[in-house]
């Protein structure tokens, strides 16, 4: 792919804290309605998180939104970043997979990972400790059922049985796989499509995994999870939703998603340690066309579409700043680079 064709998108955590006056029907409806207005000024993407069990309903069912969504939109690229694979049955992963493949024209890609949090693990009925096993052996029967095989498969922890799964798809989903930690990326590399990143902070540590498999650097596929504001001024952003970031931070440490470290007291502190990133237009165009052209094995940028508990008008703003003023100013510095690269 060339670095002028990168997609530029939108992540969602359908996260509705308590204490919020918007019931989930209002704020589901809400939301579609924005990502189909998304696609119309330019969007390319959407990307759909999954967890379970929380209070604020993180996202429980991505496969139903996304569905939801195949149905509002028509050209918007739609996946998940990421799935709890080791929670699911593959084979029905499979099965969801394919039929949104084949409801949205081959629009769908299945991003999966490991997880982390081991109440999920526990009421699922699935061990924590054997969870790159259950991701590795779930990739495996996925990948046979899209293929339409027969062969049975019996691992460690999951089996599948002598049939076929039908449908496949008409056109077979990316299996992109996400993870943080060396011995994770080190698997990704090996099993998936391609690379779910978070915060651009491991991009280095998939390709030189792909280089000690025997592939070279720019066979790698980075799908890029950003952790920015982007805001005519975003210092002044920042001082009305940094909270929303700072609740969004807290719980995935209280989760345990990033190890065992302290939560945060103050928005502030969130910048300061580098979570998050604030950038006005001009930066942005700086800063991701210089990651782009650095990197150009990222296929997709997608940045939170709002905060958890931040209004939907609020994330809107944003998005329109994304696509009016940033995406064109960046794919056309990225089409001029290309342009000078190519031989004559």
């Amino acid at each position: 792919m060339s670095t002028s064709d990168v997609n530029f998108g939108l992540w969602y955590d359908f996260r509705n804290p308590p204490g919020n006056s918007r019931g989930f029907g209002d704020f589901y409806r809400a939301t579609l309605d924005q990502i189909t207005w998304a696609e119309s000024i330019g969007i390319d993407s959407v990307w759909l998180t999954e967890h379970h069990f929380m209070e604020d309903g993180y996202t429980p069912s991505p496969f139903l939104l996304a569905s939801a969504i195949g149905d509002r939109t028509t050209t918007m690229k739609i996946g998940t970043n990421l799935v709890v694979s080791p929670l699911h049955n593959p084979i029905r992963l499979a099965e969801d997979s394919a039929t949104l493949s084949l409801l949205t024209g081959g629009r769908f890609s299945l991003g999966v990972g490991q997880g982390y949090w081991e109440p999920e693990f526990e009421a699922f009925g699935r061990r924590l400790i054997n969870r790159p096993s259950l991701l590795e052996e779930g990739v495996e029967i996925v990948r046979r059922c899209w293929s339409g095989s027969a062969e049975p498969f019996d691992g460690k922890r999951l089996r599948k049985p002598a049939l076929p799964v039908t449908p496949t798809p008409e056109t077979t989903p990316d299996l992109l796989v996400g993870a943080m930690a060396d011995p994770a990326i080190e698997r990704a590399a090996r099993i998936g499509d391609g690379f779910l990143s978070t915060q651009n902070a491991h991009h280095a540590s998939y390709l030189d995994a792909l280089e000690r498999l025997g592939r070279s650097r720019d066979e790698g596929r980075i799908f890029a999870g950003q952790w920015t504001i982007i805001a005519d001024d975003p210092e002044r952003e920042w001082s009305r939703i940094g909270t929303h970031a700072l609740y969004q931070i807290n719980k995935y440490i209280e989760m345990g998603a990033f190890g065992p470290i302290p939560q945060f007291t103050e928005p502030g502190q969130l910048v300061d340690a580098g979570w998050f990133t604030l950038w006005d237009p001009p930066t942005a165009v700086d800063e991701l066309t210089a990651l782009l052209t650095a990197t150009p094995q990222i296929e997709d940028v997608h940045f939170w579409a709002q905060l958890p508990g931040e209004s939907i008008d609020s994330g809107s703003a944003r998005i329109e700043l994304l696509a009016g003023k940033v995406v064109p100013e960046v794919r056309a510095r990225l089409a001029a680079r290309s342009s000078v690269e190519v031989p004559a």
